[in-house]
């Protein structure tokens, strides 16, 4: 069993969270047996403190979207943690001031996000089938920020650290309606994207980045949240942040950044730091 304390390890967590603070030694490095049923008992006390401040959860965000890295972690799939209306922002005709609140050393990493109009109530689902329970899509910019030294992080740190999650900026949705979804399928699994900053080309990535298509990634959450049998789910309503398509790169304030889609109809997001 492990000998970290998930309530005591989640307020040292959030009180990091609050000030930006270092935690100078990650739950992994204090204890080779926490597992990751004891950072998901973390980020699940993590979510209970910022519901008891008045926060509210509204979504997931993934992390280690990449088959080929689970293997070398010894993960049997994805993982997760909540996002929360303070730290989700949306834009207003396809740009956003983005105030970062106390942080270390921030990256920014651009995601596809969904919002759910339908529960996922199985595993398994393929691209078609988990479309139909979207509502809408939309490119969206994630801010990622990592309270242990030297971004030094392990899957069950990610976890118990609420995903590293900062922050998240969505662009302009896209309904997916019915018909749409045979197109929307070849789209997600093929689009390119271009992310610039202060107009100067950065990176390219790519849709097949988030487990080959970005409603594979969707399905492969659904599925694993329901088999950790956790009482938590996909609900309606729920915003998913799909898994970076690109590496994260460091951020400052008076920076603007920017991602171009190409080959999914989905409007160009811009995003200003302070």
């Amino acid at each position: 069993m492990p000998s970290i304390d998930p309530p005591a390890l989640a307020q040292e967590l959030l009180d990091a969270y609050q000030t930006g603070g270092i935690v100078s030694v990650p739950p992994s490095a204090r204890d080779a047996e926490f597992d990751l049923n004891a950072a998901y008992q973390t980020e699940a006390e993590f979510a209970a403190l910022r519901k008891a401040s008045g926060a509210k959860t509204v979504g997931w965000k993934v992390g280690y979207a990449n088959k080929a890295m689970w293997r070398v972690l010894k993960l049997e799939t994805l993982v997760w943690a909540h996002m929360y209306d303070d730290t989700v922002h949306y834009a207003q005709d396809g740009a956003a001031d983005y105030a970062l609140p106390p942080h270390r050393a921030p990256k920014i990493e651009p995601e596809i996000v969904f919002k759910l109009k339908e529960p996922i109530t199985q595993a398994g689902l393929d691209a078609a089938a988990v479309l139909g329970l979207v509502e809408w899509l939309a490119i969206g910019f994630e801010i990622i920020d990592c309270p242990f030294p030297d971004w030094q992080v392990k899957p069950t740190d990610f976890v118990a650290a609420f995903g590293l999650h900062l922050g998240l900026v969505i662009g302009e949705p896209l309904a997916v309606d019915a018909a749409a979804i045979p197109v929307l399928i070849e789209q997600l699994a093929s689009f390119k994207l271009k992310v610039s900053k202060d107009g100067e080309f950065v990176e390219e990535g790519a849709g097949k980045n988030s487990l080959r298509s970005p409603a594979l990634c969707l399905a492969e959450l659904g599925g694993a949240t329901l088999k950790r049998g956790n009482g938590e789910s996909l609900a309606a309503g729920d915003l998913i942040s799909s898994g970076t398509l690109t590496a994260g790169h460091l951020i400052q304030r008076g920076e603007t950044w920017r991602v171009d889609v190409e080959g999914l109809p989905v409007a160009p997001l811009t995003v200003k730091l302070a």
